[in-house]
């Protein structure tokens, strides 16, 4: 009697096994030797993919345990990637933020994506190939990598200054113009005569209902969801619920027939609204570099080197017209709509090569006989070649903008981040204690970040108009995102003695010269937090017994100043034991 297998296929395991040894030890040997992260994933997919070592396994079976021999099985990991990717920039952005943006989105994006596009296919038909085909072509080379670009400039903490937001910008409407790009695609590839734009006014108006559902469950929904997460079951339940949150509106997005990624980045911009913010960001990180390494492999995976080398000389021709001309346009575009020389000759540069999006242009266009295979093969070449380029034209970038001083913005956008808290207080806890600091230096003007565990506190704190957080103070992810390094003070108000320790500790260790506060249990505890890096101890077993004391001795017939000065004295002496 046969029983059916169970569990993963043993090439999916290998699989598995090849990739964790490329993140492991390849890409970090790689940058080691000082290579960029995102290039070093991506010659690990060219060496382990079914073009390099995969094409020898047949003669040499060894070497299949030295490739990857299913690409296409880590596709949806891979996208995961870029949606956390997405999701985490949104949360970093604002409504106002993206707001202020409206100029870039439409002006230097739809300006870059439009012109881009039509010189590309004026180029292609100059060479003989079909109008329609050259403007398929065309859409297909003029969107750029959202993953790449928005990777690089995080790694570089450059995503929310000038060159990041006007990237951003124009990856958004590239983003927006998926669904009518694809739909333009069926078309040409179904000849037939349908009315083109009342398919694309459909599509339009299911993406606006999409962009409300969205908007309307962020407003209305997620808040309550993840405080009754939170009150539940805590980091796993949030874990879950922050997975749902970024998979769901993505689907709802995809459905509409727009890009994935701007479901992604929707449903950032609504959590990093919540108190939530932090927590989530702390929580996904790891997972996002993870499986955004796994996308850029499959780029890697996904050329051709046999097709490559047997057109080469056309191939890198064509490679650096694309440049070229997407070099000129969206410099063009961005001086236009976004701001000076240096920035937008970075972002044109970082913009120049192509995306992720042409293969699944052409991938459509071949399904529906639009393009021939010679012309999809050759154009997802020069596509893949100029993702690989993104970060060294990157870096030459940076280079060029760094010769010249950075000019006010014309545009209105801001040089420095907005809404930087500088100077402020931390407050890691927001009970009955926390409560009555706050309102005191609240009182007196100070500005203060208040963090906790706590739901509910959190959601109070919000309610007494502070900026507040959920998180673990304890951690130091989440006080290097409260801003630790610019905060004046650091005051510890929580009453688990363990918890408090591992806070000032933490806030020590990222802040030599902040002012850290502490509240005790007792004398012992007190010390502990001494010398744990607290500078003033506030023992609250020692204070309320003093309060009591001294309402006995007004009891007694003693005036306040009495009672005052007293109690100072055997403060003093209380303190200097502990």
């Amino acid at each position: 009697m046969e029983h059916a297998a169970h569990g993963p296929s043993p090439t999916l395991i290998k699989d598995m096994l090849v990739f964790l040894i490329a993140a492991g030890i390849l890409v970090p040997a790689l940058r080691w030797l000082k290579m960029p992260t995102i290039i070093a994933f991506m010659l690990a997919g060219v060496a382990l993919g079914p073009f390099a070592l995969g094409h020898f396994a047949e003669a040499y079976p060894v070497l299949t345990y030295f490739s990857i021999t299913e690409p296409e099985a880590a596709l949806p990991f891979a996208e995961l990637g870029v949606l956390f990717l997405l999701f985490l920039l949104g949360v970093e952005f604002s409504f106002q933020r993206l707001w202020a943006l409206r100029k870039v989105v439409l002006g230097a994006g739809g300006a870059q994506t439009l012109l881009s596009a039509g010189a590309i296919a004026l180029a292609g038909w100059a060479l003989g190939l079909d109008p329609a085909v050259s403007l398929i072509v065309g859409l297909a080379l003029a969107l750029s990598s959202t993953a790449i670009v928005m990777q690089l400039l995080v790694e570089e903490k450059r995503a929310a200054q000038p060159v990041g937001r006007t990237s951003l910008g124009v990856l958004l409407f590239q983003d927006i113009m998926v669904a009518p790009i694809l739909i333009f695609v069926g078309f040409v590839g179904m000849k037939s005569g349908a009315n083109l734009g009342g398919v694309l006014l459909d599509a339009l108006v299911r993406g606006l209902i999409a962009i409300a559902v969205i908007w309307v469950l962020g407003q209305f929904v997620l808040g309550r969801v993840f405080r009754l997460a939170a009150a539940s079951g805590g980091r796993d339940f949030l874990m879950a619920l922050t997975l749902l949150t970024v998979v769901g509106a993505a689907a709802i997005t995809y459905s509409a027939g727009l890009s994935v990624a701007l479901g992604a980045f929707l449903a950032g911009l609504l959590v990093g609204e919540t108190e939530f913010k932090h927590q989530t960001e702390v929580d996904l990180e790891p997972f996002k570099g993870l499986l955004l390494g796994l996308f850029f492999m499959t780029v890697g995976m996904s050329l051709d080197l046999t097709a490559i080398a047997g057109q080469l000389g056309l191939i890198l021709a064509a490679l650096a017209g694309l440049i070229v001309v997407k070099v000129a346009i969206a410099y063009l575009a961005c001086r236009l709509f976004a701001g000076g020389h240096p920035m937008s000759l970075e972002a044109a540069l970082l913009l120049a090569p192509a995306g992720e999006f042409a293969f699944i242009v052409l991938t459509a266009a071949q399904a529906g006989n639009a393009v021939t295979p010679q012309v999809a093969t050759f154009v997802a070449a020069v596509a893949g070649l100029s993702m690989l380029l993104t970060p060294l034209l990157g870096q030459l970038g940076r280079k060029l903008a760094a010769r010249r001083p950075v000019a006010p913005d014309a545009n209105g956008m801001d040089l420095t981040e907005p809404a930087e808290m500088q100077n402020h207080v931390i407050l890691a806890g927001y009970g009955r204690v926390g409560r009555a600091v706050a309102r005191v230096l609240t009182d007196e003007g100070v500005s203060i970040l208040a963090i906790d565990r706590d739901p509910d506190k959190v959601h109070q704190a919000r309610q007494d108009g502070l900026t507040a957080y959920v998180g673990d103070a304890a951690r130091p992810e989440i006080l290097e995102l409260t801003g630790i390094e610019k905060a004046e003070q650091f005051i510890v108000t929580v009453d688990d003695s363990e918890r408090a320790e591992a806070m000032v500790r933490c806030a020590r260790g990222l802040h030599q010269e902040i002012l850290i506060l502490a509240r005790a249990h007792d004398g012992e505890h007190a010390a502990t937090l001494e010398e744990a890096g607290a500078a003033h101890v506030v023992p609250e077993a020692v204070e309320s017994g003093l309060q009591m004391a001294g309402m006995a001795l007004e009891g007694f017939g003693y005036d306040t100043e009495t009672v005052r000065d007293i109690l100072a004295v055997v403060r003093d002496e209380e303190y200097r034991r502990a």
